[in-house]
């Protein structure tokens, strides 16, 4: 995963700890916010280009950013465990990351979504807990300007900042045994989109049929962690006329 990256917000502290014995998790703050996402994409981006001697991957999330490792290649002349080791090098890449951007923002990527009907079998639901018409669900939804946060749950499932909160709506309390792809939700003060047919409890408003994984492209992919994503209806019509993917 290739990034551009800014410097650290203010330097916050970073706290170090393990995950099994071929893992360490860098936790940026304790509250999900547009800076903690920054400052894990500024460290991720520096370790794309500055790897260490056993790195793997990162995964970026919400306040932490785990790195995992060859635990026979990291240990520097048997003086260090593996751990100490690489926490010893990423304390020293943090302090390195620089004060500038590379890369100008990327451009919004635009998802099309079918609401409501079919594609939408949860939007008259949410519409009522909230207090407002299902029309006016979709004006609320479409507005914002959203950020993906992280990838999770399955292969390519977007977790988006930036809902408006008259929106938050509780998760199903019976889950469905399968979402259809495509599938665009919401889950308290969160919206997201399925990637895959998976089991979710997510209350489903719309569909897009724009892939969101595809294995045999690179990357497989459509979104990225610190991408920023706008929704935009269509009708049914509109829908099918995009070929809706079926996996």
């Amino acid at each position: 995963m290739a990034l551009s990256f800014s410097s650290l917000p203010a330097r916050l502290p970073v706290r170090f700890y393990p995950l099994g014995d071929a893992a360490i998790v860098l936790e940026f703050g304790t509250s999900i916010s547009e800076a903690t996402h920054r400052s894990i994409l500024a460290a991720a981006a520096y370790l794309d280009q500055h790897t260490f001697p056993g790195f793997i991957e990162y995964v970026p999330a919400f306040t932490t950013l785990t790195v995992y490792y060859d635990p026979w290649q990291t240990s520097e002349a048997g003086q260090l465990n593996p751990y100490e080791s690489v926490a010893e090098t990423l304390r020293r890449l943090l302090e390195q990351v620089p004060p500038a951007v590379t890369d100008a923002p990327a451009p919004v990527v635009e998802i099309p979504v079918c609401y409501g009907g079919a594609h939408g079998p949860d939007l008259q639901e949410v519409a009522r807990h909230v207090g407002v018409t299902p029309a006016e669900v979709i004006k609320l939804h479409t507005q914002p300007t959203y950020l993906v946060y992280m990838l999770g749950f399955a292969p390519g499932f977007p977790y988006l900042g930036g809902m408006n909160q008259r929106l938050t709506t509780p998760r199903k309390t019976q889950p469905r045994a399968l979402v259809p792809v495509g599938s665009v939700g919401i889950a308290g003060p969160q919206t997201g989109i399925y990637s895959l047919p998976t089991p979710g409890g997510w209350q489903l408003i719309g569909r897009t049929p724009q892939p969101l994984f595809t294995p045999a492209t690179s990357p497989p992919s459509l979104l990225q962690a610190g991408q920023r994503l706008r929704f935009v209806a269509i009708s049914e019509r509109e829908y099918q006329q995009r070929q809706p993917h079926e996996l």
